[in-house]
């Protein structure tokens, strides 16, 4: 085929199938406006001091986000009241909240409970006292401004009609509490913390402090709904020395992960993924699999989260690494509705560039046909016929301008075919010099 008939049918394709790769552009990008923004490859966590457990907790989900390429950058704060201020400020991204110290009017959500973390009310050995309402007077440690152990401990003092106020009530942390009851310059010590802390099993191994037996720990779980009612089993802490002696009742929050309303639903889950490899194991307050939860959150949970608890990963998660999953699930998004354009598309767009090229030799079977109507007109004048030939070789050479693909050439052929013949009973007609 020559250069010019080989531009001539890039040309038809263009023409004839411009319209609709354009359409499908407008389609592209339609469906792109509703496709999620793409993970981001860091985020921020908000945890609590850097000696405290959510910040031990916080780099084991760094260690299992980096094998996912996620950077998570930890972040230590005063406890879960600044770690609320920051998400609600934009600051972090992430953050861990102990259950009841948040608002359920903040526009933040939980992706559940992670574990327990029990308030361990420790009391010098000295010390008479079966209920909190006894601890009136006392000189007690009860958490660092801004953190939930202080919101929790303040909340079940004013439930017993204990002073909340003076100089008796101090506000430090668990390590400082530790030193300063063993000191004995403090007669009790208020900790929120999971049976793993080190300043828990110190305090419990020492002969010089004792456990507060939460007796009336139905009640208090009545009142206050995200607590929940633990049982330390005889001998749990120490079987070789038999601690505790006796089943011992704790009041237990949860430790919560929560994010605000805009967070990356991806992120939602893979976040989860590394909460079951990290909490789901049995420990001294809990059985296996009790944790991660959708139950005793902090905050209303979250959709993607309450879709994973309910069915597990997405489809693509469980099969692929995280970001081409992710990629895959983001174009699906786009290919639905453009396969709903291209499927009509496909079935339409094969006979309209047949018609077009067809369109092309067919409009001359109208001149060809009244050339060979003319002829039937008998007797044709000599001028008569002259004009019938000029026409006939007009249209025969328009014809062989025309350049169709290959594959079309049989037509064209045809009508060459058809214009000798009319030729032909032209040349029959021929009247006489």
């Amino acid at each position: 085929m020559s250069k010019n008939a080989s531009k001539r049918s890039y040309k038809d394709l263009l023409i004839t199938f411009g319209p609709a790769i354009l359409l499908v552009i407008a389609g592209f990008w339609a469906a792109y406006q509703f496709v999620a923004p793409p993970p981001p490859k860091k985020i921020i966590i908000s945890t609590g001091s850097e000696t405290g457990s959510y910040y031990k907790v916080a780099q084991q989900y760094r260690d299992a986000l980096a094998e996912q390429g996620v950077e998570l950058e930890i972040i230590s704060s005063l406890g879960s009241g600044q770690n609320i201020q920051r998400l609600l400020n934009k600051e972090v991204d992430i953050a861990f909240v102990q259950g009841g110290t948040g608002n359920s009017d903040d526009p933040l959500f939980s992706l559940g409970s992670l574990y327990y973390e029990p308030l361990w009310i420790f009391l010098r050995k000295d010390i008479d006292a079966g209920n909190i309402s006894d601890l009136s007077g006392l000189r007690m440690a009860i958490g660092q401004d801004g953190s939930g152990t202080q919101v929790l401990v303040r909340e079940i003092l004013g439930l017993n009609d204990v002073n909340v106020q003076g100089d008796h009530l101090l506000a430090i942390s668990s390590t400082e509490a530790a030193k300063a009851i063993i000191s004995a310059d403090i007669d009790a010590a208020f900790i929120v913390a999971p049976g793993s802390s080190e300043t828990v099993r110190k305090l419990l191994q020492n002969d010089q402090v004792k456990l507060l037996d939460m007796k009336r720990a139905n009640t208090y779980i009545r009142l206050l709904p995200y607590l929940s009612k633990i049982v330390l089993p005889e001998g749990i802490i120490d079987l070789e020395n038999n601690y505790p002696a006796q089943p011992i009742t704790l009041l237990s929050p949860t430790a919560n992960l929560v994010v605000a309303e805009d967070f990356n639903s991806a992120l939602i889950i893979l976040l989860l993924r590394a909460a079951d490899e990290i909490h789901s194991k049995a420990s001294i307050l809990s059985v296996a699999d009790t944790f991660p939860s959708d139950e005793f959150t902090a905050y209303p949970i979250n959709e993607d989260a309450k879709r994973y608890y309910s069915v597990g990963s997405p489809f693509l998660m469980r099969y692929l690494p995280f970001w081409p999953a992710v990629f895959i699930d983001r174009m699906i998004v786009m290919l639905v509705p453009l396969l709903m354009l291209l499927i009509p598309l496909g079935k339409i767009m094969p006979p309209l560039y047949q018609w077009r090229i067809r369109s092309r030799i067919y409009r001359w079977y109208k001149e060809l046909q009244e050339v060979d109507d003319e002829t039937k007109c008998l007797p044709l004048t000599p001028e008569q016929f002259q004009e019938l030939y000029q026409k006939l070789a007009m249209v025969e050479n328009e014809v062989n301008k025309v350049k169709p693909p290959l594959s079309y050439a049989d037509q064209l052929y045809n009508l060459l075919l058809h214009i000798e013949l009319v030729r032909k009973k032209l040349n029959a007609v021929q009247p006489a010099d």
